[in-house]
């Protein structure tokens, strides 16, 4: 048997069955504001925290935040004025309409990935797949820019199936998955059976085998195995672990998120933020509308509204907001035009994000598609720009360097992002 399969079974049939938990993510916190105080350029300082919603699938801007109304391209769809005077958006956002002081949408996104898995990992780490490298997503890049060796809670938090990983940054800065949050997080609490002097007892087994099987065989795998259940055993009794229930939260708020997985993700991820994580992700899933597109982005659409202008009103009201950086991604758009199907394709010049929080002016637009939405682009940003945008957002050095198990240097922030200016002017 080699070391690796050994690690793999043994190790892990021990522990979840002997500890009674299974324990396999991340749970680092957030560095001290004191080393996070650069500034952005800006009067305001930057994020402490990101909340990182994403629309999987490709969200169609035409429907959404880029609508083009009087045009055949809008489909049945009209356009509402919102609280920032010039910015229109879809019919169906009425809430984030209210909040779009808030909102900087940037409405002229390009990329040259038109595949979702391509896209998607372009999306979340900021570079184009590599069959050599597995580059660390957003959430690993703040966690490991914001932690706090002492914090007891995860450093990044995934919630819905989202999240890539840590890739090269290695399994300290794995997100903290959270399938549903409609139900209670499992493993944070003892097994059947188990009571708090058993876990003692097993705990010192597994770190007296624990030690014998690092002198036997050290390597940066078994450290980070090791780490992995301290901080688990940290986090089970830890009192900041009540962030992740949301039946402590009054059911009328709870029904202002949503009664869906999106909508109780969002209020779980104001929770996560209250208590000090630095990144979460939320995922909202079924943005493909190659078919049906108007009725499936009906029900989309007001799960993001509700969701998202929650999630704003509620950090803004707990003065939370100046100090949460919050996106709305897509790996790519969807075609202005309608095909047979009414749906949209997908669309690789001219989509759709939003930033709102931290130091970002919120209340307008960055970048447009013309008056159909075919039209080009004015003002073209594609994602490496929107990574180095947010890294100033948060404070995090763009240039930060990490390597690969092979000792090949890779930029946090890939060296011709250029930031987006007129986020913070």
């Amino acid at each position: 048997m080699t070391r690796s399969t050994f690690f793999a079974s043994t190790r892990r049939a021990f522990v979840a069955g002997a500890l009674g938990a299974s324990l396999g993510w991340a749970l680092l916190g957030r560095r001290g504001q004191a080393q996070q105080r650069t500034r952005t350029g800006g009067k305001r300082p930057p994020a402490d925290h990101c909340v990182i919603l994403t629309m999987n699938g490709g969200m169609a801007q035409t429907d959404t935040f880029d609508p083009k109304p009087g045009t055949r391209n809008a489909g049945p769809l009209a356009a509402i004025d919102t609280a920032a005077p010039g910015l229109r958006f879809s019919e169906l956002l009425p809430r984030l309409a209210g909040e779009a002081r808030e909102l900087a949408v940037i409405r002229s996104m390009v990329t040259s990935e038109g595949a979702h898995e391509r896209a998607r990992y372009l999306l979340h780490t900021g570079y184009a797949p590599s069959g050599t490298v597995r580059h660390p997503d957003l959430g690993a890049l703040v966690a490991q820019g914001k932690h706090d060796e002492e914090f007891d809670l995860p450093a990044y938090v995934a919630v819905g199936g989202g999240g890539l990983g840590a890739g090269v940054l290695g399994v300290g800065y794995e997100p903290f998955r959270v399938a549903d949050p409609r139900q209670p997080v499992e493993n944070l609490s003892y097994a059947p059976g188990v009571n708090a002097l058993r876990w003692q007892r097993r705990r010192k087994l597994l770190t007296i085998l624990e030690r014998r099987f690092l002198r036997r065989h050290p390597g940066e795998e078994t450290r980070g195995h090791t780490q992995v259940y301290e901080r688990a055993d940290r986090l089970m009794h830890a009192a900041e672990v009540e962030a992740f229930s949301l039946a402590r939260e009054p059911s009328g708020l709870r029904e202002a998120y949503g009664q869906n997985p999106f909508g109780q993700g969002c209020l779980l991820a104001r929770r996560l933020v209250e208590a000090g994580v630095p990144a979460v992700e939320v995922q909202l899933g079924g943005w493909d509308t190659h078919q049906d597109n108007f009725t499936r982005n009906r029900e989309l659409a007001a799960m993001l509204d509700a969701g998202l202008a929650s999630l704003l009103h509620d950090l803004r009201e707990r003065d939370l907001l100046r100090k949460t950086l919050v996106l709305v991604l897509s790996e790519f758009g969807r075609t202005p035009g309608i095909n047979a199907n009414e749906g949209r394709d997908h669309w690789t010049r001219g989509w759709s994000v939003v930033l709102a929080g931290g130091p970002v002016r919120g209340g307008q637009a960055v970048g447009a598609t013309g008056r159909d939405g075919t039209q080009g682009v004015e003002r073209p940003v594609c994602v490496p720009d929107l990574f180095a945008s947010i890294f100033r957002a948060l404070g995090i050095d763009p240039a930060r360097v990490n390597e690969t198990p092979n000792g090949r240097p890779i930029r946090a922030v890939d060296a011709g992002g250029k930031v987006v200016g007129e986020l913070f002017a």
